[in-house]
């Protein structure tokens, strides 16, 4: 199998440097602000620093999901979440880092995710021109944009799982790493809790490349394994219950209309599958004349290329199958969520589905470039350029 990273020709080597530099510029520069006051994540991380779970200072007021608690400020935030930045924690202790970096942040993310999604459309040989096209897809043809570029450290903390989750996808199908892959795994859901539900299917992967299970689960389990007993640790040390994370305690959120029947129900899916399917742009009076709702958008809308997710036929029908589970799966998890995103363009908790789409577009495509995958890609690309300008510099989206 080739990767990205073997590719010998000379316009793709220059590819290979200019486009990640594209995509880390176009999210560098898509936020005016740099996200450094929604910092939940790396306060805490300071905390852990001093052998603390929480703050013993109240935050400041913009920080309203701080769960006051026995004395200290604890956040709801996974311990995957907080772990992530404890290198930034201590650059900061350091005094190398004043703020949280969250657009800085935002950009790394997304270009590690598109040197990874290039990498991963290596698995079949086909030419570099069809590799960009869809590694260049997912995050600036789709809502990503404009929600990871938001730099907040809930949009930081989706932007690693999708690293996470190509990570592991990366070192399962491409080069074999069994512990590599599990690490990654470990990254994705230590910041979005619902991915870990994918472990069975990244199970069924190690033994389809691997032919022994065994030999190549222990490696991978090991991170995943230990991550999962100490934030069931954490969880215990800071509500006194390894299962409570936290959320439910956020002060005034069982208040809010779409929890009225729990965090998760199934009473929530409706509201979900409008905002994540059905909600159209809103009209204004003046120019660009329509403009996203704000609280939900039709990823199909919002992302044209997408329709080609319902192509026939794969390359790999079982991993085009698998994917497709894997879609279903988080997305039912997802839908039951009470909340369908807050302020956000499209439906922000869709963008850890986007690997798998990936994969689902990789499988379904032909070798070559067709003329009218170009158009959708451009119309995609644009859409989602005017909603990120929108939602993030423009005065006709405000909270």
């Amino acid at each position: 199998m080739n990767d990205a990273f073997s590719e010998q020709s000379a316009p793709a080597v220059r590819l290979v440097i200019a486009l990640p530099l594209v995509v880390f510029l176009a999210y560098f520069f898509a936020n005016p602000l740099s996200g450094w006051y929604y910092d939940y994540t790396l306060r805490i991380a300071g905390a852990l620093l001093h052998g603390q779970t929480g703050l013993t200072e109240k935050p400041p007021e913009w920080l309203n999901e701080m769960i006051p608690h026995n004395g200290n400020y604890y956040s709801a935030f996974p311990l995957g979440s907080v772990l992530t930045m404890v290198p930034l924690a201590i650059l900061q202790r350091l005094g190398w880092l004043k703020d949280f970096p969250g657009t800085f942040l935002a950009a790394l993310l997304a270009t590690v995710a598109t040197l990874l999604l290039y990498g991963i459309a290596g698995r079949y040989g086909d030419a570099w021109p069809r590799r960009w096209v869809l590694a260049l897809f997912p995050v600036l043809g789709t809502w990503m944009w404009a929600n990871l570029a938001f730099a907040g450290a809930w949009h930081i903390a989706l932007g690693v799982a999708v690293v996470g989750q190509l990570g592991a996808l990366y070192f399962i199908l491409i080069r074999f790493r069994p512990f590599w892959a599990g690490a990654c795994f470990a990254l994705a859901f230590g910041n979005r809790t619902e991915i870990l539900l994918l472990a069975p299917l990244f199970f069924y992967l190690l033994y389809r490349q691997s032919g022994n299970l065994w030999q190549a689960l222990d490696r991978f389990i090991a991170v995943p394994l230990a991550l999962g007993i100490a934030t069931l640790t954490y969880n215990y040390a800071r509500f006194g219950s390894p299962l409570d994370f936290g959320y439910a305690r956020i002060p005034g959120v069982l208040e809010e209309p779409w929890y009225q029947h729990g965090i998760f129900s199934l009473r929530a899916i409706p509201g979900n599958v409008q905002a994540m399917l059905l909600e159209p742009w809103r009209r204004i009076s003046e120019f660009p004349y329509f403009v996203p709702s704000g609280f939900g958008g039709s990823i199909f809308l919002n992302s044209p290329f997408l329709i080609y997710l319902f192509r026939l036929g794969a390359r790999d029908a079982t991993l085009k199958l698998l994917s497709w589970g894997a879609i279903i799966g988080l997305t039912f998890v997802l839908w039951c969520h009470g909340n369908p995103g807050g302020w956000q363009v499209s439906y922000r908790y869709g963008m850890e589905l986007l690997p798998w789409m990936f994969l689902i577009l990789l499988e379904s495509s032909p070798r070559k470039v067709r003329w009218h995958e170009v158009i959708l890609l451009i119309l995609s690309l644009g859409i989602n350029a005017l909603s990120t300008w929108l939602f993030l510099r423009s005065e006709h989206m405000k909270y």
